[in-house]
């Protein structure tokens, strides 16, 4: 889901600009608020989980039996610490993302050599999320993006949480058949909502100026932390 995101963000640029900078999509954090949205926002909701129930059963008969759409919903929003970043909760998710982020500045400044950056990986997971990977496949090597000259690249996804809770809830507003168009799997208004307020857009504004103009209000952390709060007070009963 988190990279048909990423396709339909693609397949929704406008044409008539294609091969020009206008045309381009905007920014690899609008770009990420496609694939996190639907990953999370979408696939991780309880509405999505009713739709799609029906299918587990099919697929995985043994495992979900006597199963619900409750029991579903916990299962996907387990909040637990872990070492793999692309198998992390919403919660702990954007821990991940900030030790690489620190990491990342130590490295460019030069205050922390290449050869030291394995332990200083394993240290700074003890120190943030209380677990220290057993190997560096577990570890320092787990992502492709700095072995392919990626730098810079992970806030981008810590930008795409935030910008997919402000979407989602302005995309909200303007659908009042959102929550039972997803439990009857009809996806189209959403993806029509952000065909018109994103994709169509590409790069003809700023990014900042892009969430502003589809939600109303400039960038914002609210949305996202009003969306995980409210989320974990029901999954866990506080």
């Amino acid at each position: 889901m988190h990279e048909t995101g990423h396709g339909t963000y693609e397949q929704g640029r406008p044409r008539e600009l294609d091969f020009q900078p206008a045309g381009k999509a905007n920014g690899l954090g609008i770009h990420e608020s496609q694939s996190r949205l639907w990953e999370n926002q979408v696939g991780r909701s309880r509405e999505f989980c009713t739709w799609s129930l029906p299918l587990w059963k099919e697929c995985f008969p043994e495992n979900m039996k006597d199963r619900d759409e409750n029991d579903l919903w916990m299962a996907v929003n387990s909040v637990k610490p872990g070492l793999i970043r692309v198998d992390a909760d919403e919660v702990t998710y954007n821990l991940h993302i900030m030790i690489r982020y620190e990491i990342e500045k130590l490295l460019i400044s030069g205050e922390l050599g290449v050869d030291e950056l394995p332990d200083f990986w394993d240290d700074m997971y003890e120190k943030y999320l209380g677990i220290r990977p057993p190997n560096y496949s577990k570890g320092v090597l787990q992502d492709i993006h700095w072995s392919m000259g990626a730098f810079g690249y992970f806030p981008t996804y810590t930008l795409g949480n935030l910008y997919a809770s402000q979407l989602l809830d302005a995309a909200k507003d303007d659908l009042p058949d959102y929550n039972k168009n997803i439990i009857d799997g009809k996806f189209d208004d959403l993806l029509g909502w952000m065909r018109n307020k994103i994709h169509n857009r590409g790069s003809i504004l700023r990014p900042d100026e892009l969430i502003e103009e589809a939600t109303g209000i400039p960038p914002s952390t609210d949305s996202f932390v009003n969306y995980l709060t409210q989320k974990i007070k029901i999954l866990y009963e506080i």
